[in-house]
């Protein structure tokens, strides 16, 4: 018989991205209203857990944050309870504290821990639910690539904001007769590339699961030329990378569960496309802008609608999964069926076949 919940946390972890304060709202307010549960905020995701730092979740103190991006309860993506970094000197250690955070969760008395993060944040979430402590997971992500789900909280705002700027740069690109390269986050998953490509009428959209050849890009940008279409828009993932070449990255960083930091194949697209086609060309890159600013409403209402799915499972009992979205309803998954790694898209993807239809390529490789 499972332990009646008087008192659960949530923590939000990762990178920060709009909706996450809809989410720990929905949360704390379904809590309360429906079943009379204490709520308590650990402040930046595992590493508060990790050093127990807590703060209660009233009606009032959530009461006006739907509407803000980022987190009220502050985020990390630089901290791995299992393999955590302490620095002695100059030299740096790495310890396993996962015991020391399963010590203050207990000491804070709580019967249930709500885990909001990414693809990392939620296999933390699946080692602590091992290690006995009662979890149920909220997927969140620009990169919409957490496994078995198909949405994920902060991919729609996103979008919204990438698609955005696309319609802005398709004015300046016509004006001036250039090709405008468009980089955007997604790590090695090309979600946020292919939707927002779409939505704002790319010519050509290159993403990490289809490697391209750059002689196709070339060929594309000079047709266009040569029927009157004086400019393209090209929308590339952070990811992306030329068929026998490998992914850009612009920086390593130690001590993070993400020490690959991807990012500069815009400008060297564009470097490429001048070179190989002599028409002026012009990289932007639109990096952090796509985490910031207020969720739209698909993100409020999925932000909202798993914040209290996952009130709703606790309070039935289950323990150990995440909540999610697939074929059109609320799923959940237990955190041991989630594989390593990121969702890709697939190749036989409707919204690639959209593109297709539109007249846009993706110049992959034969």
């Amino acid at each position: 018989m499972k332990k009646r919940i008087r008192k659960i946390a949530i923590l939000t972890g990762g990178g920060d991205c709009p909706g996450l304060n809809a989410v720990i709202r929905a949360v704390s307010r379904s809590a309360i209203h429906d079943y009379g549960w204490e709520v308590w905020g650990i402040e930046d995701g595992f590493a508060g857990l990790i050093e127990g730092r807590f703060l209660p979740l009233t009606i009032d103190k959530v009461s006006g944050i739907l509407t803000q991006g980022g987190t009220i309860l502050g985020t990390t993506n630089r901290t791995n309870p299992f393999l955590y970094a302490k620095r002695k000197g100059l030299k740096v250690e790495y310890k396993d504290v996962s015991k020391q955070a399963l010590r203050f969760f207990r000491s804070g008395q709580f019967d249930a821990l709500v885990c909001v993060g990414g693809d990392g944040t939620m296999s933390f979430a699946k080692r602590f639910s091992k290690e006995g402590l009662p979890i149920v997971g909220i997927p969140k992500t620009i990169d919409n690539d957490v496994p078995g789900t198909e949405r994920t909280v902060g991919f729609y705002s996103a979008v919204h904001t990438a698609t955005e700027a696309i319609d802005k740069l398709h004015t300046t690109a016509a004006s001036h007769h250039r090709v405008m390269v468009i980089e955007v986050m997604g790590r090695d998953a090309g979600w946020l590339a292919l939707a927002s490509g779409l939505a704002g009428g790319a010519d050509i959209l290159l993403i990490p699961e289809l490697p391209f050849d750059l002689k196709k890009v070339y060929a594309r940008v000079k047709q266009r030329s040569s029927k009157g279409r004086r400019f393209t828009i090209i929308v590339v993932a952070e990811g992306a990378f030329p068929s026998g070449g490998e992914k850009i990255v612009q920086r390593k960083v130690k001590d993070v569960s993400q020490p690959v930091r991807l990012g500069g194949i815009a400008h060297w697209l564009a470097n490429q496309i001048e070179m190989g086609t002599d028409v002026e060309t012009r990289a932007t890159v639109l990096g952090h802008v796509l985490r910031g600013g207020s969720p739209i409403y698909q993100d409020r209402l999925l932000a909202t609608s798993f914040g209290c799915e996952a009130t709703h499972r606790l309070a039935m009992g289950e323990r150990g999964m995440m909540v999610g979205w697939g074929k059109g309803e609320f799923i959940t998954i237990p955190l041991k069926n989630l594989a390593g790694g990121c969702r890709l898209v697939p190749k036989n993807h409707p919204w690639i076949d959209a593109c297709r239809s539109m007249g846009a390529i993706f110049a992959e490789a034969e």
